[in-house]
């Protein structure tokens, strides 16, 4: 191809495909700061147990179309410290992923998907030691006041550090993360985002929120600064799940993020959508994920590698 004859768009989507291949498959040393996906769907993971429709079926059937929780792994080479965003219920897999135990675990909120995994670090299994789990003071409440995640602390298999929203927190000299509070349903601890910056990019881990006119920022803004963003991408269409309302279980619809960011001014970050439901077309359909990518768009991919 005739480098002269890309439009400017189509260089964009050719950059942003490029920054979307997993790195496994690129040679060299691993980079010394990165960011690993290791899980891209809903709570429920796919196959979901109650689930019958094609996807689930085959997921069981074929454990290559089994997707994990979504979850994002943060690794430090030079200090052999490694970082896992949520426990989910795919926490064993999701360790062997990240290529041995984190030396701290951080909390997006209390629902099911996120921290059911700290069960697996009491004395019926790991039986850890001052594991550190890091969480706003919400969060660290729900756990100290609440079995079993009170006796985790308790007998010292955790230790509970509280970050504070919009405050950087080193984790290592060379990574650094923020917590955003994010609008979502607080039945029992708020709910925050993850600025992470390494050495040379940024990235913003948001698997979710109602709605994106609900938070007090604009999301446009907040991205003019990131250099990849993995978005909320529950959902696909609202009628997705027959005889629920998406109104119970507000997320923003993939297309009307995109519509929100592929305005004049687009910000220059590589989005890619997250936490997807088992009902989500984007998972399965891949004339959607074609289309999606002609915007410049991205479905979020399990052991891709994003040096930082």
């Amino acid at each position: 191809m005739d480098r002269s004859s890309l439009t400017s768009a189509s260089r964009w989507v050719l950059l942003s495909f490029l920054l979307a291949a997993p790195l496994a498959a690129q040679k060299g040393p691993s980079p010394p700061v990165e960011a690993v996906v290791l899980g891209i769907a809903q709570d429920g993971g796919v196959p979901q147990w109650n689930c019958h429709q094609e996807l689930c079926e085959q997921a069981r059937a074929d454990a290559s179309k089994r997707r994990l929780v979504a979850s994002l792994g943060l690794i430090d080479g030079p200090s052999g410290q490694r970082f896992l965003i949520d426990a989910t219920t795919d926490f064993r897999d999701q360790v062997a992923r990240l290529g041995g135990p984190p030396d701290a675990i951080l909390l997006t909120h209390a629902h099911v998907g996120h921290y059911l995994g700290l069960a697996q670090l009491g004395r019926e299994v790991a039986n850890t030691r001052a594991l550190r789990v890091l969480c706003t003071a919400s969060m660290a409440k729900f756990l100290r006041f609440n079995q079993p995640w009170r006796r985790l602390a308790e007998l010292g298999n955790i230790s509970i550090e509280e970050l504070l929203p919009g405050k950087a927190t080193a984790l290592t000299a060379r990574l650094h993360v923020t917590p955003i509070l994010v609008p979502h349903r607080g039945e029992d601890s708020d709910t925050v985002a993850y600025l992470i910056r390494g050495p040379s990019r940024s990235l913003l881990w948001l698997p979710d929120i109602d709605r994106w006119e609900k938070w007090d920022r604009s999301l446009r803004q907040v991205l003019q600064d990131v250099s990849i963003a993995y978005l909320d991408g529950t959902f696909s269409s609202a009628d997705e799940i027959p005889g629920r309302s998406i109104a119970d279980i507000p997320h923003p619809l993939v297309p009307d993020t995109v519509a929100l960011l592929n305005r004049p001014g687009r910000p220059r970050s590589t989005v890619f959508f997250v936490h997807l439901n088992h009902t989500n077309q984007l998972l399965w359909d891949k004339q959607a994920v074609a289309a999606l990518k002609a915007q410049g768009f991205f479905v979020a991919r399990e052991g891709t590698r994003h040096p930082l």
